[in-house]
């Protein structure tokens, strides 16, 4: 892991637009009203070569610890255990306030080394503030502007004395680990060449982390789930609807009961996704685009059900948006420890998905419980073999012996009383697995027919539920030209 540094201050000083600014991208969401960050987040940064990890929380208040403003903060707080280092950010053109004291008090009181930034230094307006900032006790502020990209380099020689012989030997660890990973691939391909078999790089057993995203309605327990995963309060849970609002990435291991085997997993939380009509604030439209960033992100989503509530219209949306981006798709019915009548419940469950999801068939559905942790370890071991299919390639002779099977037992049709001609199927890619069929009139091939290649590819060759890809492809005639030059000819003559 690389080096840790935290990004602590009161709301609204430009937190998340600093994290921005250092991770290179748009991660967390920014906006004019304080309070936009609630749960923590973490991103790869880097100044003039040097590379930590950066993590941004939500703005420290001085509330009950019972209120959302109160559990946000003590986020914050636990954000600080393990780090190397945290930068405190004041907003310069308003100078230090009572809120920034009580930070810096409680800062001092910690052992982590802590970098004075002064965010907003642009212009005049901000001298006064910048050194206000020394009375807090850190030594020389960084003035900043995160906006404008302004003293980002000057942060290099404040946190380099803190964190750069760690930041050393991390990438020399990294470098190892790529080497021993290309010895593995160049060992597995000798053998498979030996064995006279097919290699496929892409193919090689997933060794990253599998990147799991949880989606669904506000409040079907999302947060809360993962929690369970976690077996700590990493995410902001509570009573409230929508407290989730940026897509929160965390790394896990996971450890599989029936092997003993650790496993990385690296969980993706997601905003609630309501009906596009409901959805009227701005910072809600945000969440939901992020959460949709997830899910391309992802390589497995979970669509986590709400027992109490059922299947619902926007449940099977959010499903076809997952299937649509060729995501491999999982669902879980969460509360299944007060779930009435459970029974009926799964099995009409099971039955509007097949209904109302027919372009995949079988998705997996699972019965899980984030307060009692019921069916979490099955649908995790559910998940790796999901990814391990949706990462499948089929070798071409396997392949090829399925596709003539299938034409011999199902010929496609001729309509008009022309042949339409399949002549060889491949595969072009996976994950998603993509396949192209080569043939003849291949425009006039019926939809159902192309249904029917495609549930054979996921019934006969280990596809199972995954979203399979199929494109026609007309197989080039080499003489065409020649035909069409002497048509040429004789229209001239």
């Amino acid at each position: 892991m690389l080096p840790q540094v935290i990004i602590i201050g009161r709301p609204n000083v430009g937190k998340s637009t600093l994290f921005n600014r250092l991770v290179g991208k748009k991660l967390a969401l920014v906006d004019d009203q304080p309070g936009v960050t609630r749960d923590r987040r973490s991103g790869d940064a880097e100044i003039a070569g040097l590379k930590f990890e950066v993590v941004d929380t939500a703005g420290w208040e001085d509330d009950d610890p019972d209120t959302l403003p109160g559990r946000m903060r003590k986020q914050t707080e636990v954000s600080l255990v393990g780090a190397d280092a945290a930068m405190m950010v004041i907003d310069a053109r308003a100078g230090v306030t009572t809120l920034d004291e009580e930070i810096a008090l409680w800062l001092r009181s910690q052992k982590v080394p802590v970098v004075m930034v002064c965010n907003k230094a642009e212009g005049k307006a901000a001298e006064a503030g910048i050194y206000e900032s020394y009375a807090l006790g850190f030594g020389d502020p960084i003035p900043v502007s995160a906006e404008h990209g302004e003293g980002i380099a000057d942060l290099f020689g404040a946190l380099w004395p803190i964190i750069g012989d760690s930041e050393a030997r991390i990438a020399a660890e990294k470098a190892e680990i790529a080497h021993n990973r290309k010895l593995a691939v160049d060992e597995a391909r000798a053998a498979a060449e030996a064995a006279g078999e097919e290699f496929f790089e892409e193919d090689e057993p997933d060794t990253g982390p599998l990147k799991l995203a949880i989606v669904g309605r506000p409040n079907a327990g999302k947060s809360t789930l993962i929690n369970r995963m976690l077996g700590e309060d990493r995410l902001l849970t509570g009573p409230e609807a929508g407290i989730t609002r940026d897509s929160i990435a965390v790394d896990w291991q996971w450890t599989d009961p029936s092997t003993g085997e650790a496993r990385d997993i690296r969980l993706i939380d997601t905003a609630g996704m309501r009906k596009r009509a409901r959805v009227t604030e701005k910072l809600e439209k945000l969440a939901v685009q992020d959460a949709k960033l997830a899910i391309d992100f992802a390589e497995v989503v979970v669509l986590l059900l709400d027992a109490t509530q059922g299947l619902e219209h926007q449940d099977l949306k959010i499903a076809s948006q997952v299937l649509e981006e060729g995501r491999a798709l999982m669902i879980a019915i969460n509360k299944w420890d007060i779930a009435q009548d459970a029974s009926s419940l799964f099995n009409g469950i099971r039955e509007a998905l097949n209904e109302g999801l027919a372009q995949v068939r079988g998705v997996p559905l699972f019965a899980v419980s984030a307060k009692t942790g019921k069916g979490i370890d099955t649908m995790l071991a559910a998940a790796f073999e999901h990814r391990s299919n949706w990462s499948k390639r089929v070798p071409t002779a396997a392949l090829n012996r399925w596709f003539d099977d299938a034409l011999n037992n199902n010929p496609p049709p001729a309509p008009g009383g022309k042949r339409i001609k399949l002549r060889y199927i491949t595969q072009v890619g996976t994950r998603p697995p993509r396949f192209v069929v080569f043939g003849t009139r291949l425009d006039s091939l019926p939809t159902s027919y192309e249904r029917y290649l495609v549930n054979g590819i996921r019934k006969h060759l280990g596809f199972d539920a995954v979203p399979v890809r199929v494109g026609l492809k007309s197989a080039k005639n080499p003489y065409h030209v020649r035909q069409q030059a002497s048509k040429q000819e004789r229209t001239e003559r």
